[in-house]
């Protein structure tokens, strides 16, 4: 008996879409090729998203798994596989869609509720998968419903508390459900509507004046605000003017509030009842016309010099019987100057400040706007002065000066010169700075500034302020005499000079060693300087340079010069006699060596006796004479040779001895 799977193949009945609460069938078919006409038992298991649905075992070649009545939950992919004689094989996959939802049912926890209450709302889809997604509605007649919505990853129910709103009188609720699906998001219908009656727990207040909401400024004016209150429990009553609370009451029904009417009362007033989360509000607009205007306060000067006579008076636009003040304005409340119409009085420098005066007819007061009065001291001579305190600056850098006045009452105007020029207008308090960027070799002074104020006295001015302008060096160059080549012993002078450059001048000479030594240093006015180094040893040989400086702090290096110290002449011949006598004393060695060594063996004969040149010759054929470099002894004494080192054959050599007898030199000679 042998068989073999041709393919498995799944198939839903009616279609791959069904609408929801159908009957569906999802068939699983087995294609097997056989030899025989034998009797086959098939495993058949159905699949959908991956888990087991549906087992069966047959002998025919299909197997149905039917649901009667077909639900959104049963959508997904569906595969089977086919076990037989212990082969086995796989179906291709299908995707089913359950086409709608069922309809989801609302319930609320309570059917009547008081504003600020919460209403709880149960929506459930009982038949239907998580993950959902649930919307809750509240709707009010003539608006828009209130949307919220609540996704559930594990139940098929979610929950939601609504508040009651002021205003909330009949309420209808309703939900529905969505899941998401291949093709996109599917809605189910709207559940039943779920009525809920609100009730008032007070009602709207009511705010009232006496005796009117038009009164006039000194009037009597009393406001109250009452309301109706289901459960006296919590219960709050509050009085407001612009954001301010004037008054409030807790657990009571009304409110009063009573005031002398001026008119900054003027405006609207607010009386608001909460209890809980429920807030409710009246308005009401409050007229007080005026029953005098402002006073005004006058003065005979704003700015005046100090110890000049003031006069302020106070005075009100068609009243004259009035009780009037003058008064000061300062940090720490208004100080009192006299209960007066008018104020006479001699200032200083310290009146200077705001003033006002204030009057009071039936209780009333009122004030004026403030009159700033400026009273001024004199300045005093300005001093200018350099910043950096010396007054010179260096050709090219900045020039800054300050320009100071003691005394004065600020604010000060302080005028620069250069010269007959205005160069810049300042106002602070006690100073002020300038900075001259534009420094030339002819600017040595005519450097002013003026100070002024409100003062009448006019304007100060500084004296003049001459300032130095520093050239700084330019181009140090260094000479010597003699130049190059110095003898030993003899003088050098160095000439260390500038092309530019403001007096005095500090020079400086260095000799280039291992490190930098300075030889020489002198302050000069002039732009050079000559050093005169005595008595030139041959240690001063090398590089010499030197360097210059001024007050423009700026050090300028010449270019170095070298110089050699040689022998003089004289030392020069004395080596050179020196010389010449030690090579013709080994010359006159050597031949008498050699003479000695050629006698040796034979008598010597008798010298001359005429020995007053006291010369030695060589020999017949040689005419050159060389001075004895031996030296002549007495008979006990031996004749030596200086030079020692002439190998063996000369100290072998035997020792003549000779007699010789000294004549008297011919002083002519």
């Amino acid at each position: 008996q042998v068989f073999t799977f041709n393919r498995v193949e799944i198939r839903v009945q009616p279609s791959v879409k069904v609408k929801n609460g159908d009957p569906m069938s999802i068939i699983c078919h087995a294609d097997i090729s056989k030899n025989t006409d034998f009797q086959l038992k098939h495993n058949f298991t159905i699949f959908k998203d991956g888990k087991l649905v549906f087992m069966t075992v047959s002998d025919k070649e299909d197997a149905r798994y039917e649901i009667p009545v077909a639900k959104s939950s049963d959508t997904g992919d569906y595969e089977c596989t086919v076990k037989a004689d212990g082969k086995l094989s796989f179906s291709n996959s299908i995707y089913v869609w359950v086409a709608g939802m069922t309809k989801p049912i609302l319930t609320a926890d309570r059917k009547e509720v008081l504003e600020g209450e919460v209403v709880k709302l149960r929506c459930e889809l009982p038949e239907e998968v998580p993950p959902l997604e649930f919307f809750f509605r509240k709707i009010k007649t003539n608006s828009a419903p209130k949307e919220k919505r609540v996704p559930e990853q594990n139940q098929n129910f979610s929950e939601v508390e609504y508040y009651v709103e002021e205003g909330d009188n009949i309420l209808q609720f309703d939900c529905f459900g969505k899941r998401q699906v291949r093709s996109g998001w599917e809605s189910s219908q709207h559940s039943n509507k779920t009525l809920v009656t609100v009730k008032e727990p007070f009602i709207k207040p009511t705010l009232t004046t006496r005796p009117s909401s038009n009164v006039t400024e000194g009037d009597q004016i009393e406001f109250e605000c009452s309301t109706v209150v289901a459960q006296m429990r919590d219960i709050e009553i509050i009085l407001q003017k612009n954001r301010t609370i004037l008054n409030s009451v807790r657990d009571k029904k009304f409110l009063k509030y009573s005031t002398v009417a001026t008119q900054e009362d003027s405006g609207e007033y607010l009386c608001k009842v909460e209890q809980g989360a429920v807030s409710k509000t009246t308005k009401l607009n409050v007229f007080v016309s005026e029953l005098f205007p402002k006073p005004t306060l006058s003065a005979s000067m704003t700015k005046l010099d100090e110890n000049k006579d003031l006069i302020l008076s106070c005075s009100i636009n068609g009243v004259r019987r009035a009780n009037f003040s003058i008064v000061r304005k300062s940090s720490g409340g208004d100080i009192l100057l006299k209960n007066s119409r008018v104020l006479a009085v001699k200032v200083n420098v310290n009146d200077t400040g705001s003033y006002t005066c204030k009057a009071e007819v039936k209780g009333i007061v009122k004030e004026s706007k403030p009159v700033r009065i400026n009273v001024y001291a004199p300045v005093s001579k300005p001093t200018l002065s350099v910043v950096s305190g010396s007054p010179e600056v260096v050709l090219g850098k900045p020039l800054q000066l300050i320009c100071h006045s003691v005394m004065g009452t600020p604010p000060i105007t302080f005028t620069f010169y250069k010269g007959d020029e205005v160069k810049k207008n300042v106002t602070n308090d006690s100073y002020a700075m300038f900075l001259d960027e534009d420094i030339g070799l002819n600017d040595n002074g005519g450097y002013k500034c003026d100070a002024r104020n409100n003062h009448s006295s006019g304007v100060k001015t500084s004296n003049i302020l001459n300032v130095t302008v520093i050239v700084p060096i330019r181009d140090a160059s260094l000479g010597s005499v003699p130049y190059g080549e110095v003898e030993v012993g003899s003088d050098t002078a160095f000439l260390c000079s500038v092309k530019e450059g403001s007096w005095p001048i500090d020079f400086k000479f260095f000799k280039k060693t291992d490190h930098e030594v300075l030889l020489h240093e002198v302050r000069e006015y002039s732009d050079r300087t000559i050093w005169h180094k005595k008595t030139m040893k041959r240690k001063d040989t090398g590089t010499y340079y030197c360097m210059a400086s001024n007050r423009a702090s700026v050090d300028v290096r010449s270019r170095p010069i070298t110089i050699s110290v040689i022998l003089a002449a004289w030392q020069k011949g004395v080596i050179a006699a020196f010389v010449l006598t030690a090579i013709a004393g080994a010359g006159a060695v050597a031949l008498w060596w050699f003479l000695r060594k050629k006698k040796k063996g034979n008598e010597c004969s008798a010298l001359a006796p005429n020995l007053t040149n006291e010369k030695l010759t060589r020999q017949p054929s040689d005419g050159n004479y060389y001075s004895g470099s031996g030296y002549i002894e007495d008979n006990e004494n031996h004749m030596k040779s200086t030079d020692e080192s002439k190998g063996p054959d000369l100290e072998s050599a035997e020792v003549d001895y000779t007699e010789v007898e000294v004549s008297t030199l011919d002083p002519h000679r």
